[in-house]
């Protein structure tokens, strides 16, 4: 999935308690559900910054060349710009757009 494409808010809004348990039927179950994908959200965001940066690092840079890099400080400034990993697993999960499965449920 491309997370910046995602058309979600950049800061908290108050949400319906109700609204966010209507799929698991628990709201402790919407929580965990919401939060792994946020952690799987932030790794992909991480590493792919990381791929990004580690094109402009050099072992001959020195200190004048690493602080002038306007590449890299453009990269980190649209990161940072990008949704939190939470409001985006939040996103998805109001939208039906995240696969998951209760084992407890699938055994009964």
């Amino acid at each position: 999935m491309n997370f910046k494409k995602v058309k979600t808010e950049t800061t908290t809004v108050t949400r319906d308690i109700k609204h966010l348990e209507k799929n698991t039927g628990n709201l402790y179950q919407s929580v965990v559900i919401m939060s792994k994908r946020a952690n799987q959200i932030g790794n992909d965001i991480k590493e792919e910054l990381n791929n990004k940066i580690s094109e402009f690092t050099s072992s001959t840079d020195n200190l004048e060349e690493v602080f002038e890099n306007r590449e890299q400080i453009e990269i980190a400034k649209y990161y940072e710009q990008l949704p939190k990993p939470t409001l985006i697993a939040l996103h998805e999960f109001i939208n039906d757009q995240i696969y998951y499965r209760i084992p407890e449920k699938q055994n009964n």
